[in-house]
């Protein structure tokens, strides 16, 4: 014989009302259109640029200069839903920063920027959940800018000038949206692998005058975390 202690007996019934409670819950309307804005953290690859590399380029002592990896920045996003699984996004985004850290003493760092532009397909995973699990696929152009300066290093000055170089890239990932309302919703990551393009060869011998090949990489292998909010429509 069969027996049920009333502990049992309880959590049966609690999860019968809460099925039964879903099921009687509708399902969310599908945005049309929808609106993502939030900040970026950056990790750049750097493939073979090194600190003692950039500083042997421009004749000055191997720990002149270091190479940044982390970035900040903002990312913003439209995205137009053809059906409750299937939509299109365009992404805006910039980061900020000199691609340089310097020893201490050290003056006139140029500044940095990249700027990007990319679009492509997102798949989302809507149910009656206040979670929305998605994908994307984006490809686009990076714009990235190194802004004229004279840097005081104890050798001698070294002058950059203004140089910008355009690249294709991918970006691969996606995120989860978490329901705050029916037209807001809170995205606390969205994760992308991140492929660049940036002849680094190219880019660092136009700024700095270089006359001798870096024989760096090309090819960039970065990541981009991103959070912030949804507004739908």
């Amino acid at each position: 014989m069969v027996r049920f202690s009333l502990a049992t007996v309880v959590v049966a019934v609690f999860i019968c009302a809460a099925a039964l409670a879903q099921q009687a819950e509708p399902q969310p309307e599908t945005p049309k259109v929808q609106a993502f804005g939030g900040f970026v953290f950056f990790h750049a690859d750097t493939p073979g640029m090194r600190g003692p590399l950039i500083s042997y380029a421009l004749d000055q002592p191997p720990n002149t200069f270091g190479i940044r990896t982390f970035f900040q920045g903002w990312d913003a996003q439209a995205q137009y839903n053809v059906s409750r699984w299937i939509g299109f996004a365009v992404d805006g985004a910039g980061r900020y920063g000199s691609p340089f850290t310097v020893i201490d003493g050290i003056k006139g760092l140029p500044d940095g920027n990249t700027y990007s532009f990319l679009a492509g397909p997102v798949i989302s995973y809507r149910t009656k959940s206040i979670f929305t699990p998605f994908v994307h696929t984006l490809f686009g152009w990076d714009r990235t800018t190194l802004e004229g300066s004279t840097i005081e290093t104890p050798r001698f000055p070294v002058t950059s000038k203004a140089t910008t170089y355009y690249d294709f890239v991918v970006a691969l990932g996606g995120g989860v949206d978490v329901r705050v309302s029916r037209r807001i919703s809170i995205r606390p990551a969205q994760l992308d692998w991140y492929r660049s393009t940036l002849n680094q060869n190219s880019f660092y011998m136009q700024a700095f005058g270089l006359t001798q090949y870096l024989n760096v990489g090309t090819k960039e292998q970065n990541y981009r975390f991103a959070s912030g909010i949804v507004v739908k429509f």
